[in-house]
């Protein structure tokens, strides 16, 4: 219904439809009607979108309703909420309540969000656009703390890494394969955790702190989801596994210990080694992660799930295995992604080959010189760099740091080359104000155990 011609191809995914390039054509149009997208979420906190669509009236109509369900998805999952306020036409907030229901085609969102992250229905509102809700943002310093002895750990789906660390300096650091997801025991989840503690602590005259980042949504240390306890039954997750944390917390005398969704601690490993704020921090892992340090150097009370943002537009993309949405991040930036392009590459490896393994594959082909992985890389190239230029019109960064294993090697730096090469031809304006930060190996495994172990502050004790 839109003209959108890229000047990228994608080698290996042709039918490609950047988000950033429909959003821009869209809005081309003209649209002189305003509307609002406000957000609530837990304490008050309040986000608020603003944008013009076209009279709603028409062939209008179904465009307006492609461009803010677009837009709803990707706040819903960026920045989170239970209450949606729809501020301008009643038929839009009318079209979403039919798309976010138990039988619509966001059913997964509808129940997922409300029900894990919030524990109360979503509903969706409709208001004037004069009466759209007043803007309520949270922000809060994240970590930084130095002093003393404190133990830094974070968990991912293939390992769990763990580091002491002395007035910000690491002693000791080691990681240990697991497999969180297919585990459904919660006692495997509270021992893998508490060995690598006890490593860790091993090399400490004492521990004053604790601090922690995992995959998923963690609100005042309480586990809300993760894909690393997606075998848990829901009861056992919630009688174990959502208070897992302060459990281990008592279980070390309850000193400091304090957890974060790992994309906030990558991106505030990132700030902390740049010396510089208003960062964007993405991991393409088995999924991808997120994080977000404001310009002010505190991070918000936002999801940044971006994962499941919309980064393909077009009627037929390929659909995320979790959540059945088609085109959003997991699919483009991660191991899922080089896995879903091995077949169109000409690469045949096993099926029940683990995903981490064909990567490996893919690697080893691309440092032979293989043009076939060259190609993945390239395809990845193309999306990340339309899709930055999505990231831009939802954050306010200037520094992007880029890390995961999907970015390892030859392959990861033809991902950034090409990336670089779409924004300059696509968006010159974002590509001479953002700057690329590639942490190296003995940033990626310190500098995140000590933000991570950086997180809690150790109370002063009162002097008489």
């Amino acid at each position: 219904m839109l003209s959108v011609v890229p000047k990228f191809r994608p080698a290996l995914d042709p039918e490609f439809l950047p988000a950033s390039l429909w959003n821009r054509a869209y809005r081309a149009l003209g649209g002189a009607v305003p509307l609002a997208i406000a957000l609530e979420r837990e304490r008050g906190s309040v986000s608020v979108y603003r944008t013009a669509i076209l009279p709603h009236e028409g062939l209008h109509a179904a465009l307006n309703q492609r461009y803010v369900e677009r837009l709803v998805k990707y706040l819903l999952w960026q920045k989170g909420g239970f209450r949606v306020t729809i501020a301008g036409p009643s038929e839009i907030a009318d079209s979403l309540r039919s798309v976010y229901s138990p039988t619509g085609a966001r059913a997964f969102d509808y129940e997922f969000i409300p029900d894990r992250v919030y524990g109360r229905p979503m509903t969706i509102e409709s208001c004037a656009y004069e009466a759209c809700p007043d803007e309520h943002e949270a922000a809060t310093p994240l970590g930084r703390h130095l002093e003393g002895c404190r133990i830094g750990f974070d968990l991912g789906a293939s390992d769990r890494k763990c580091a002491a660390v002395i007035d910000g300096k690491v002693v000791f650091s080691d990681e240990v394969p697991w497999t969180p997801a297919v585990e459904s025991d919660p006692q495997y989840h509270y021992d893998g955790v508490n060995d690598s503690l006890k490593r860790a602590a091993a090399h400490l005259p004492r521990v004053d702190a604790i601090g922690g980042s995992a995959a998923g949504v963690y609100v005042a240390n309480e586990v809300r989801v993760g894909s690393l306890y997606r075998t848990v039954a829901r009861e056992e997750f919630d009688t174990r596994i959502r208070r897992l944390f302060f459990d281990l917390q008592a279980a070390w005398n309850g000193i400091p210990f304090d957890v974060v969704n790992d994309g906030e601690v990558t991106a505030l490993a990132g700030s902390m080694a740049l010396g510089d704020n208003a960062v964007l921090g993405v991991a393409m892992g088995s999924s991808l992660a997120a994080g977000f340090v404001t310009p002010q150097g505190n991070i918000t009370s936002w999801l940044n799930e971006l994962a499941f943002v919309p980064v393909d537009y077009r009627a037929h993309a390929p659909a995320d295995e979790w959540s059945g949405d088609p085109g959003v991040g997991a699919q483009y930036f991660s191991q899922q992604a080089v896995g879903r392009l091995l077949a169109p590459a000409g690469i045949d490896l096993p099926g029940d080959m683990p995903l981490p393994v064909k990567l490996e594959h893919v690697q080893k082909f691309m440092s032979h010189g293989d043009d076939r992985a060259r190609k993945i890389y390239e395809t990845i190239g193309v999306y990340f760099g339309y899709n930055i230029a999505t990231y831009a019109d939802f954050y306010d960064f200037r520094n992007l740091l880029v890390l995961g294993r999907v970015l390892t090697g030859e392959g990861g730096d033809l991902i950034l080359s090409t990336a670089t090469e779409v924004l300059r031809a696509e968006f010159p304006e974002l590509a001479e104000r953002i700057r690329f930060h590639i942490p190296d190996e003995k940033e990626k495994r310190h500098g995140q155990a000590i933000a991570a172990a950086s997180l809690p502050s150790i109370p002063v004790p009162e002097t008489h």
